[in-house]
């Protein structure tokens, strides 16, 4: 049997991306040269067409912010919502359509600071959306301004002197809200984030993948963390598997980034139990 050249595996990989692309918008993109978002997207491409999944049979929404422009590139159904809302506008759809695939791209600032209260509630309903979350530390569209997500001490455009707060863990949010799958993930890792986003938009219920991603041209620059290669090499050096971490005390971890399958649990979904309530009600069941 003959094996592929180099550059007939490189085509291949080529024509999947280009498969879910639309032709010619917006390219190139309007990301930074660098940036993470890219290697989400393509993550996310090819956990799509390893499921096998039809395009038209997937929405995909969005908010407002950097990693919020994805659905503008790839050719699904598509809603780009405003700013913190894109889990509601999910959750019309998937509750108008529950036979849909519905994937929510978002970031730390859109999902929780002005869209905080609608993540809550999508991980307690645990209706069936799969949600990943781009978490690069920082405002990356609007001026680097400090986000949810900035870590104490570090600096941005609005904490000059450094960041006075703490900084919510999305995932431990997620987890403690209700939603029943949770993952994290870096750019570094793309093989793994993308068996992580696979196993989410197949899971029942409310999903989130946290995709921890670099942001050089303001988090990176303002805290002196070096350029795009050097940003994602350090995601490498900080992260633990989870079978890992779950051996380490909190002292260990300190500084470190949980990567793997975080939690996962077998319980109703959202749709279902309206359904069965509505059955009841008009007497078939």
């Amino acid at each position: 049997m003959a094996t592929a050249t180099t550059s007939e595996k490189a085509k291949q990989k080529s024509d999947i991306f280009l498969k879910y692309l639309r032709p010619r918008k917006g390219m190139p993109s309007v990301w930074c040269a660098g940036c993470g978002n890219g290697i989400v997207m393509t993550a996310i491409i090819r956990a799509i067409d390893k499921l096998g999944l039809s395009k038209d049979n997937i929405v995909m929404v969005s908010g407002i912010g950097c990693s919020s422009r994805m659905p503008i590139y790839l050719d699904f159904n598509a809603l780009h919502t405003t700013h913190g809302r894109a889990l509601p506008f999910a959750t019309g759809v998937k509750f108008a359509r529950p036979d849909l695939k519905v994937i929510v791209v978002t970031g730390d600032g859109d999902a929780l600071a002005i869209g905080g209260n609608h993540f809550i509630h999508a991980c307690r309903r645990n209706i069936d959306i799969t949600a990943i979350l781009i978490n690069n530390n920082i405002y990356g569209m609007t001026g680097g301004q400090g986000s949810p997500t900035t870590p104490s001490a570090a600096f941005s455009t609005t904490t000059p002197y450094g960041n006075a707060e703490k900084h919510f863990d999305p995932s431990a949010l997620a987890a403690a809200s209700g939603a029943s799958y949770v993952a994290r993930s870096t750019v570094y890792h793309a093989t793994a984030m993308e068996k992580l986003i696979g196993e989410a938009i197949s899971h029942r219920g409310f999903s989130l993948v946290e995709a921890v991603s670099n942001c050089h041209t303001y988090y990176g620059r303002l805290n002196r963390q070096g350029d795009p290669v050097t940003m994602i090499n350090s995601f490498k050096e900080k992260s633990v598997q989870v079978t890992k971490a779950k051996k380490m005390s909190p002292e260990e971890l300190k500084g470190k980034i949980v990567i793997g399958k975080l939690h996962e649990v077998d319980t109703t979904e959202f749709c279902d139990v309206y359904q069965s309530t509505v059955d009841r009600l008009d007497g078939r069941k």
